[in-house]
């Protein structure tokens, strides 16, 4: 069933390369420059300059809509007073298809121009000063964040001066750049699933356009599912779009639309249009899965549920309960029928109580409320996490949930009359709940957007499909001789269902390093490796058959290691220290114009360098770096870095971490490889007699 797909989807996700490896192409890396098509500028005169991305063989970067959650450039600029930069300036990307969607690329190559315009008060004669600092990323197998800084000098004179030298690259990049739109004016609706975009282009388009490259997510390119139409000179798109995450939530749509028109001869801006139509219906109110839908999502729900039945805390008791209901009714047929429909009943109300809860808590959040917009707060994450990885160690058999209650099964069955097989009911939905992750998951994601008559009917149908064998079996008692006896498969089945848990950690893991920074992952590793550890003791000292002092030990040693886990694997506060990447060109810049420079060389696989984020830069040390305006500088070594072994090799050392203080006109002060906040502020008071 689709909902089932995409929580093996999600889970797999964890198994993905997230950063490319030393894998064919060494060290891959684009080369990058920054560039103006003029030798001097006039004031009140608008120049141009350009970013210019050269991608190692076979990479590529993203449009300013990517397709997907990779990351388009951006320019950070700093420019003298008066000046202004426009927008980046977009070439016509090409479309790509991969694994999870469509992608909007740059190959090989990609020149980003940006206009900027100066100011009427320049004095004739000066210079100005244009830094910018450029981010992006390419992608291959997997992805890299790059990133530089550049600077320009331009002399102010009476009139501005044209470069000749680069004219020919400036004149090939706006060669790729889409028109205007001209006169043409455009009107935008939206169905569930599209959008359309019509409007009159005369004999500007002699051929029909090609294709609609969006500028907005989760909208899809017309050659991918849409299609384009001519009604005399009025030219209509439609365009797919995605109604739904990876976690099957509704996405909230944009109100308009905009992008590039992309011809045969001819590639036009699409300026923003607004979207017309009855949004409020396509966002905020959950719609009515059509019969077909709503077939498919009852019956994924319906296997679900009986899918419950084979985890060894649920199966195991199958055959018992039903002989209870044989027994308590004396072998007359039409009670033990009765007890069976009664048994049903109360799965059916601890359902009903479940669903009830969740509803209720998804209205007051809004109809729209989904996983998908809890997963952009670290905490959420972080909780879900936690929970998957502890569900996980425990279908794995490093410690047990569940067990005590199916021996309180036992107590209820026993008791007599209908009450019993009515709590008996409850008592099943309770011990199988700890065993439901990987599908109670899945069922939610299925079921949060359907309206409150379909949205009950799936949780009912997966209390119907967790009681069907009780029922089934206390109208045909004969059938419990052909149930697969309980055995050592049944471990190796509840094991096997661990692993789906553990990459849907990994998942998650994912999930948090972009949130937190890939630089503050260390500690929540080492806080799941601490809960699990507190997991083992648990599950290996605090039994029923240990001496009452073992079991307390156990007990305390299980709170405080999950404690101290839950410390580290917590959101991390906010740095205000900002990290700018090294490279020899921008710390030789920095020292020549008397800034003093700190450099800190490292790696993610350094664990000291990692202890030392951690201790060194506190809140002291980081207002000491403000006040003495020091630019931090990371020369990462995660990968081999011929320019990195050269400095390091300046300073006598090889290996990481070394962390260097340069003050210009001053010896390099290195610090110690184990750096405290005391390590760091004792080198800044060198700059006291600056």
């Amino acid at each position: 069933m689709r909902h089932v797909s995409t929580t093996l989807l999600i889970s797999l996700l964890a198994l993905l390369p997230i950063q490319a490896q030393d894998e064919g192409e060494g060290n891959a890396e684009s080369k990058a420059s920054f560039l103006t098509d003029h030798q001097s500028i006039a004031p009140g005169s608008t120049f141009s300059v350009a970013l210019h991305l050269c991608h190692p063989k076979g990479w590529h970067s993203y449009y300013r809509n990517s397709g997907g959650i990779e990351l388009p450039p951006e320019i950070s600029w700093t420019l003298p007073n008066g000046f202004e930069a426009g927008a980046i300036q977009w070439p016509v990307p090409k479309v790509k298809e991969g694994d999870f969607g469509t992608s909007f690329i740059y190959r090989d190559k990609l020149t980003l121009v940006v206009d900027i315009t100066t100011s009427d008060a320049l004095e004739i004669g000066s210079t100005a000063a244009i830094k910018a600092e450029a981010m992006w990323q390419i992608c291959d197998t997997g992805c890299i964040n790059e990133e530089r800084e550049f600077e320009l000098q331009l002399a102010i004179t009476e009139n501005s001066v044209l470069d000749p030298g680069s004219e020919e690259l400036f004149k090939q990049a706006r060669a790729k750049l889409p028109t205007s739109s001209k006169s043409w004016t455009f009107s935008a609706t939206e169905a569930k699933e599209s959008v359309t975009l019509t409007f009159k282009a005369g004999d500007d388009f002699a051929k029909l356009p090609t294709d609609f490259i969006p500028d907005q997510p989760f909208v899809n390119a017309a050659s991918k599912g849409g299609k384009i139409e001519r009604d005399g000179d009025s030219i209509t798109i439609q365009l797919p779009r995605k109604t739904t995450d990876a976690f099957d939530e509704p996405i909230e749509q944009g109100n308009a639309i905009s992008g590039i028109l992309v011809g045969a001869n001819l590639s036009a801006l699409v300026p923003l249009t607004e979207i017309g139509g009855d949004r409020a219906a396509n966002t905020h109110k959950p719609e009515p899965a059509g019969f077909g839908k709503l077939f498919s999502i009852l019956g994924g729900m319906f296997i679900g549920g009986l899918i419950l039945n084979l985890m060894p805390c649920v199966f195991p008791v199958i055959g018992l309960k039903i002989m209870g209901f044989v027994q308590q009714a004396g072998e007359d047929k039409k009670k033990i029928v009765l007890h069976g429909v009664t048994f049903t009943v109360g799965v059916m109300a601890s359902f009903a109580v479940l669903s009830g809860i969740l509803f209720t808590a998804r209205s007051a959040a809004g109809e729209a409320v989904g996983w998908g917009y809890q997963l952009q707060n670290p905490w959420v994450v972080i909780v879900l996490m936690l929970l998957m990885f502890i569900l996980a160690l425990n279908m794995f058999g490093l410690f047990e949930i569940g067990a005590s209650a199916t021996s309180i099964g036992g107590n209820l069955q026993s008791k007599q009359g209908l009450s019993g097989s009515f709590f008996s009911g409850i008592l099943a939905t309770v011990v199988a709940t700890p065993c439901s992750a990987p599908f109670l998951g899945a069922a939610i994601g299925a079921a949060i957007a359907l309206p409150a008559v379909q949205f009950f009917s799936a949780f009912g149908s997966m209390a119907l499909g967790l009681s069907a064998p009780y029922l089934i079996l206390s109208i045909f008692p004969k059938l419990i001789d052909f149930l697969p006896r309980p055995g050592a498969w049944m471990e190796s089945f509840k094991q096997a269902m661990s692993f789906l848990l553990f990459a849907t950690t990994g998942y998650l893991m994912w999930v948090y390093a972009g949130q937190i920074g890939l630089d503050q992952i260390l500690s929540p590793i080492f806080g799941l490796t601490i809960i699990g550890t507190a997991g083992w003791i648990h599950g290996r000292w605090n039994l029923p058959n240990r001496s009452k002092r073992t079991r307390g030990i156990a007990l305390a040693l299980t709170i405080l290691l999950s404690a101290t886990g839950l410390l580290l694997a917590k959101p991390p506060n906010p740095s205000a220290l900002e990290w700018k990447a090294w490279s020899p060109e921008t710390q030789e810049r920095l020292v020549e114009q008397g800034t003093p420079v700190y450099v800190d060389y490292t790696a993610q696989w350094c664990v000291t360098c990692q202890v030392n984020k951690k201790r060194a830069y506190t809140d002291e040390v980081i207002a000491k770096f403000n006040e003495y305006g020091v630019v931090a500088l990371k020369a990462d070594k995660t990968k081999p870095s011929e320019a990195i072994e050269r400095a390091l090799g300046g300073y006598g050392r090889t290996a990481i971490p070394v962390n260097v203080l340069l003050i210009p006109g001053k010896e390099p002060i290195i610090l110690p490889e184990l750096l405290g906040p005391q390590d760091v502020l004792e080198a800044m008071a060198n700059l006291d007699n600056e």
